[in-house]
């Protein structure tokens, strides 16, 4: 394997964890989102706009 070879994987193996759609946290970003829907519910709320 020469050295530019080495370098190219290393740096895909580096760039495969990119937080997108794939990575296995699809709870926590789920808990969280919803978390933020219900704050901005609230805000509404307590500012009468709905």
């Amino acid at each position: 394997m020469t050295a530019t070879a080495a370098a190219t994987i290393t740096t895909t193996r580096r760039r495969t964890r990119t937080g997108g759609p794939g990575d296995r946290s699809k709870l926590l970003e789920n808990v969280l989102g919803w978390t933020l829907v219900v704050v901005i519910a609230m805000f509404v709320t307590q500012l009468g706009l709905m």
